[in-house]
């Protein structure tokens, strides 16, 4: 699939809670809910690949717009500006372990929302890098049926810890034993921003509700902006994907929807 800052397939819709008005970008015309939540670049042309991707396999595909513009042309830099937004956001959990980021509180109800929207047994959820954590922190709704947590990075001070408080963490293991609910996580074994020792608290933390993907780092794609800049991959379902047959990274993507799939069917 072309990657194009084109997102002339995708429809807008605007979400309201407490207060807070974010768009929401919408692919997909039938089928359970996904919330995709992108990374700390904002929408970009590799997600929205795989958000059409979500789509093509029969659901539909929701991208909350928390950074950036609701559009397909934020650059994949993190310029100096975002980084101090995200410092002095009262909306993110940068640096705290055992802590919850209070974005959460406004993408749950979306979530249910989206569940009464869209049907099925519930809603999935992937997080990337910032957000990556999100998804964790949203499985104490029990509308959250499959969360995927993608190269999961907070918080950035602590690689063991979890951006999830004590309670919300409680919860969310008590679901995975009332629930059934399974827990999935992907990460490069060599991202020094997503850490083995965060995957390693997750084992400890949910046993074998989480299944944990490390890929090998030669298995990135070698374009993406990070490769080519000398740095270790990151980005495993968007920029540092490749999209080929047998290709390691686009097996993890058919593998988390099809965990979407089984997860949300009615």
């Amino acid at each position: 699939m072309t990657l194009s800052a084109d997102i002339s397939d995708f429809s807008r819709r605007d979400f309201t809670f407490g207060g807070k008005t974010k768009p929401v970008l919408m692919i997909g015309d039938s089928g359970p809910a996904v919330i995709v939540i992108h990374e700390v670049y904002g929408f970009t042309p590799p997600l929205a690949r795989f958000c059409r991707w979500i789509a093509d396999a029969g659901m539909r595909a929701y991208a909350p717009i928390l950074l950036g513009t609701p559009d397909a042309t934020n650059p994949e830099i993190i310029k100096r500006s975002r980084l101090l937004h995200l410092c002095v956001s009262r909306e993110f959990t940068l640096f705290s372990a055992n802590k919850s980021s209070p974005i959460v509180d406004w993408l749950k109800p979306l979530a249910r929302e989206l569940h009464k929207d869209c049907g099925g047994t519930g809603v999935g959820v992937i997080g990337m890098c910032l957000t990556g954590g999100f998804a964790l922190s949203m499985a104490v709704d029990p509308v959250v049926m499959a969360p995927v947590l993608s190269q999961p990075g907070m918080p950035v001070s602590k690689p063991a810890g979890l951006d999830i408080s004590k309670a919300d963490l409680a919860c969310v293991k008590q679901r995975t034993i009332n629930d059934g609910l399974e827990i999935r996580g992907y990460r490069f074994d060599g991202d020094p921003l997503s850490k083995p020792e965060k995957f390693a608290t997750l084992r400890t933390e949910f046993g074998g509700a989480f299944t944990g993907v490390e890929l090998p780092d030669d298995c990135a794609n070698p374009q993406s902006p990070l490769m080519r800049a000398g740095k270790p991959p990151h980005s495993v379902f968007t920029s540092d994907l490749i999209d080929g047959p047998n290709e390691p990274t686009r097996q993890a993507a058919d593998e988390v929807i099809a965990f979407f799939q089984t997860r949300l069917a009615a």
